[in-house]
This record gives C-alpha cells, sequence and structure tokens, in this order.
C-alpha cells in the first residue's frame, strides 16, 4: 500500500484524504494542531510543525513514505519540497525552485529578473529601514508577508503615516520575519484565483476566474466569491498562460497542481502574482471539477505517490458558477448555531454546501480564509443572473449565532 504524507489539518484536505484512502492509499496527516479536522479522516497523525522541513523530512523517512504533499497549506509547501528532494520522492519543482515561488519577494525578484510584469517593490526583514525607506514607493502600496497565505497579515497603506502599523501587522504572520512593501495595482475588472495542471511542466490544464472582495469584511483582501467563467480578456488570459508556462520551463517545473492568481492592471498589462505548488483553499480544485470536468485532486494523488495520471480533460465551463466564502458580517459575535437558506435558492442555484464550522464554534471576524465558516457552491444559467442572485446574498441566507 503507497504511504502519502499530507502537510495541514484544515477542512480543506478533507476531500483529498477521502479520495486518497477510496484509491487505496495509506494517509498520514501532520501539523502542530492535534484538532484540526483532518486529522480525523487521516489513518495516522503526527505532531509536527508544517514549518518545521527537518521534523518533517524526519517522519517521512521514519514512515517510509511514498509521497509528500501540502495541499491547500501554504505553510507546508517549502517543507514538502525539501523532504521530497531528500527522498527522491516526486514534487512539482525542486526545493530552490518552490523556495522562490513561496517567498513573495523572491518571486517578484525571479519575475522582474526575468522580464515579467511586477510591480514596484521591495523586501525588508528590518521594519526601520522599511520606514526611513518610505519615499521610494508611490503610494498607495501594500504590505504583506512574505510567507503567509490566506490574505493574512495584508494591509492596503494609503500614507506614510500608516506605514508602521501595516509592517506590524504583516510581521505578526510572517514565519521567516520578512515583508514587502509593492505598489498596489488597481485592477482593469477581477483578480483571477485558480487551479492549474503541469505534466513534466507543461501546462495541461489553466483556467481563470473572477474574484469578489466584501467591501465591508473586517480585511477586505479576503476573497469572499469566486466565480467561473472568468470576465477577463481571451486576449489577456491567453498572454498570462503563455507568461505562465515560461515561468514553469524557467524554474524547471515537473508534474503537478498550482495555484495562481493574476489579474489585469489599468495599466493594461497582465500580472502573475503568486504561483504555489499546491491546491488552493475555498475548495477552487473541487468547484472547477463541476463547472468543467478536470480532476486535479485525483491526479495530484496519482503524481504524488508515481501512479499514472488520468487524462485531463475540460470541457467549456457548465454554466456560471460561484463559490460564495461563507463568512460573519462586521458586527457579528457569538457562537456559530446554524447556516438558514432560502428554500427556493437551494433548491433552485446551490448545488454543495460545506461548512467548517460546528455548532458552538465562536464565529471570528472574516480576517483570512482561516476564519470563514465554509463553503458554497451555487450554479447559474447565466451571469446576470448570478450577479443578481449574488448581490441579494444578505436577504436569502442566514447565519445565526448563539450570543
Amino acid at each position: 500500500m503507497k504511504k502519502l504524507l499530507i502537510l495541514g489539518g484544515s477542512s480543506y484536505i478533507v476531500p483529498v484524504i477521502k479520495m486518497a484512502r477510496e484509491m487505496g492509499i495509506y494517509v498520514i496527516t501532520c501539523d502542530y494542531l492535534p484538532n484540526n479536522i483532518a486529522h480525523r479522516y487521516s489513518d495516522e497523525y503526527r505532531n509536527v510543525s508544517t514549518i518545521d522541513k527537518e521534523a518533517v523530512l524526519a517522519v517521512a523517512q521514519e514512515l517510509k513514505v511514498d509521497g509528500v504533499m501540502a495541499f491547500a497549506c501554504d505553510s507546508g509547501v517549502v517543507s514538502a519540497a525539501y523532504t521530497a528532494e531528500k527522498m527522491g520522492l516526486p514534487f512539482q519543482g525542486s526545493y530552490e525552485s518552490v523556495s522562490i515561488l513561496q517567498d513573495k519577494g523572491l518571486f517578484r525578484k525571479f519575475l522582474r529578473d526575468n522580464g515579467f510584469n511586477s510591480p514596484q517593490f521591495k523586501r525588508y526583514v528590518d521594519a526601520k529601514l522599511a520606514y526611513q525607506e518610505r519615499d521610494l514607493f508611490h503610494w498607495p502600496v501594500i504590505v504583506k508577508p512574505v510567507d503567509s497565505a490566506g490574505s493574512k497579515g495584508v494591509t492596503r497603506v494609503d500614507s506614510p503615516d500608516e506605514l508602521q502599523a501595516a509592517i506590524s501587522a504583516s510581521l505578526e504572520y510572517s514565519h521567516g520575519g520578512a515583508f514587502i512593501i509593492e505598489e498596489f495595482l488597481t485592477f482593469d475588472g477581477y483578480h483571477s484565483s485558480s487551479d492549474i495542471f503541469t505534466v513534466d511542466g507543461n501546462l495541461v490544464f489553466s483556467t481563470y476566474s473572477d474574484q469578489l472582495f466584501d467591501p465591508e469584511a473586517d480585511n477586505q483582501y479576503t476573497p469572499a466569491q469566486i466565480i467561473w467563467p472568468s470576465t477577463m480578456m481571451l486576449e489577456h488570459q491567453a498572454e498570462l498562460t503563455r507568461e505562465t508556462q515560461r515561468l514553469m520551463k524557467l524554474l524547471h517545473m515537473k508534474t503537478g497542481i498550482y495555484n495562481v492568481e493574476s489579474c489585469v492592471g489599468i495599466d493594461g498589462k497582465p500580472y502573475l502574482m503568486e504561483v504555489s505548488p499546491r491546491g488552493g483553499g475555498c475548495k477552487i480544485a473541487e468547484i472547477q471539477q463541476l463547472a468543467m470536468g478536470a480532476n486535479l485532486i485525483e491526479n495530484e494523488l496519482r503524481s504524488a505517490v508515481e501512479m499514472p495520471l488520468t487524462d485531463i480533460v475540460s470541457s467549456p465551463c457548465d454554466g456560471h458558477w460561484c463559490d460564495l466564502i461563507i463568512h460573519a458580517r462586521p458586527g457579528q459575535t457569538g457562537n456559530f448555531k446554524r447556516l438558514v437558506i432560502d428554500p427556493e435558492i437551494k433548491k433552485k442555484y446551490v448545488k454543495l454546501v460545506a461548512l467548517s464550522a460546528m455548532p458552538g464554534d465562536v464565529v471570528k471576524l472574516f480576517t483570512g480564509a482561516n476564519t470563514s465558516l465554509g463553503d458554497m457552491f451555487l450554479r447559474f444559467d447565466s451571469r446576470e443572473e448570478l450577479n443578481k442572485v449574488m448581490a441579494q446574498s444578505s436577504q436569502w441566507m442566514t447565519i445565526e449565532l448563539d450570543t
């Protein structure tokens, strides 16, 4: 029986574990939080931090695993790549290449040095130096940790007076104590977040989405809705696909899934913002399979333990799909009781409700993907219908709390 080590323990990993076990793969999960939900579904759990690459390697060697992955676990990607390289196991890329992709400052430098579009930026480990160099930047700027995910620690800064607080917020979520300050890009249209797949470094599946944010949320840069198909111009999608393929070749990437964040600026230039060798959170791969038919999770599992891949067949998007990230509204406090959905809306549009919150759980401010209450997939026949229904979500969906 093949053994697979999966780093992380969030609810987004549960479908991956279930599929792996259906395929006859023995699954070990690890992180430093034994009560995380994914550990209830794995065959074995080890209490090891996902950012401790030497400890992860030791567990993998002890258990003689056949593969390692960090699906929807940004903090574990570098450790997974390190372990795979040391043990000669499959992974999307080398430890060096993955380290570049996973550090926002190193990634921006790689893009700039190789002729990709990139916003003006600088990577820092010294907060005082960053403040001293504040005149280097055109305002507004974005301050973010180089190594966090889920929009944690990300702040828009409109004037130098706000910079120190933003730096402190970013360092709170940085594992390595580094952050970047970069030019704020105004989008032409929407930001895109999607999962793609390569085989031997060649793109075999690529797609784009419209990522919408909740302007009333406590963190306005945490995605609230992700919609397929994208309204991005096809010529921009084609250019981003070409640039993504060029990036894969330059970094000598191999086979596997990636979560890609991209956008088009008002300057008309397409930008690759993040390319992470892992499946995305928010159940992106799952909704893409429902919408377009491509089974990326199964093939990621097959790649990780060196089983033959299946054909990754993609069809045009079947209708218009929305992944609604269920989250508390500003001012909502208390313990989660239940989610109430209008029966007519549920029958007509809702295809899946996956709650990560359990009755009695404390409802937190929506500051990152880790504070969402779950996901809802909805399908519509047109974008106009989608827009109309989703604009009224507060009327047909209620989060009931015990206060």
